[in-house]
């Protein structure tokens, strides 16, 4: 399902975030991709001349290459509907659930999955009960390591593992550097894998399982994006039946946060092959280093082509959903 007519494309990069710079990247490579499809491309930041221009100029449809809570935390997918605007990517009400790690959890494991225990703390409830008693019940609650992450956001930014009580402080205030909710989850030893999701306008399909082994161990921030630090395989070194139950459990996943068009779904998969639900990602990273990019082209796929698609599905799904 490809375009025979060029399309006006406004490509949207960059935001407030602390994801800014691989938002650009991310948006440049779509913008690229696109044009040497034939489509007329605009890249804008998301400002305060962003809903009058959009207002004026009418495109055919908008691709929120936004990272952070400036794209996926609903907000703005909510006036791009607002306006009638057709746009790639899941909608205002799904976004709202999968960017706030605690609540996809809740939803996740009530479908059945397997999740990490985990703990969630303010950074109000934190400061109100007492820190060193709120960390000292924190820590007697998990026995074991543990990865302190801001309770949204990406790219792996404010994440920790924690291996010792004296360590979890410090986790903790880097979290909430970021965000003023933290999520305090057990660290479960495995094989790091995630899943994308593509719907080309005949359903969501997972694509091919991509394993990640970083140098240093950690898929940190700078892992993630700087070539090199990282080891990829796809599809993942994993038996047949545990990756059809990875692929599957990613699926349902997608399915049950109500996301659509493109996604990702990120799992540790432990010594008896079990997928432990991580978290799910509303808009995957499309850098040249990123996941999803990886698992197309190991799946066939050309990734303008994809990208095309993607555009003509959202142009449809608007037609047929105006309000999303």
């Amino acid at each position: 399902m490809t375009s025979k007519t060029p399309r006006t494309v406004l490509v949207l990069a960059g935001g407030i975030s602390h994801e800014r710079d691989v938002s650009l990247r991310s948006g440049r490579r779509v913008a690229e991709a696109l044009a040497a499809r034939g489509h007329r491309v605009v890249v804008r930041d998301p400002d305060a001349t962003l809903l009058p221009y959009l207002e004026e100029s009418r495109p055919d449809v908008v691709w929120p290459a936004l990272h952070g809570a400036s794209g996926e935390d609903g907000a703005l997918r909510a006036l791009l509907a607002a306006q009638g605007v057709p746009y790639v990517g899941s909608t205002a009400d799904a976004s709202r659930l999968a960017w706030h790690k605690p609540v996809a959890k809740v939803l996740v494991s009530r479908a059945g999955f397997s999740t990490p225990l985990s703990l969630t703390l303010t950074r109000d409830s934190v400061r109100e009960l007492g820190g060193a008693q709120v960390l000292s019940r924190v820590h007697s609650s998990f026995p074991g390591p543990v990865v302190v992450k801001p309770a949204t956001g990406g790219s792996a930014q404010g994440v920790t593992s924690v291996h010792a009580e004296d360590e979890l402080p410090r986790a903790i205030v880097d979290a909430f550097t970021y965000v003023e909710t933290a999520l305090v989850e057990t660290k479960v030893a495995g094989t790091e894998v995630s899943v994308g999701i593509l719907d080309l306008g005949e359903g969501p399909q997972p694509l091919p399982i991509v394993e990640i082994v970083p140098r240093s161990g950690v898929y940190s921030f700078e892992a993630r994006y700087n070539a090199g630090e990282t080891s990829f395989f796809t599809p993942a070194r994993l038996d047949d039946s545990v990756a059809a139950a990875v692929s599957d459990a990613a699926l349902r996943i997608h399915d049950v946060l109500g996301l659509r068009h493109i996604s990702r779904v990120d799992f540790i998969v432990d010594e008896a092959g079990v997928p432990w639900f991580l978290e799910a990602n509303v808009l995957p990273g499309l850098t040249e280093t990123s996941i999803v990019p990886q698992a197309l082209v190991a799946a066939g796929l050309e990734l303008g082509e994809v990208y095309e698609t993607l555009a003509e599905v959202a142009i449809r799904d608007a037609g047929e959903h105006p309000l999303d």
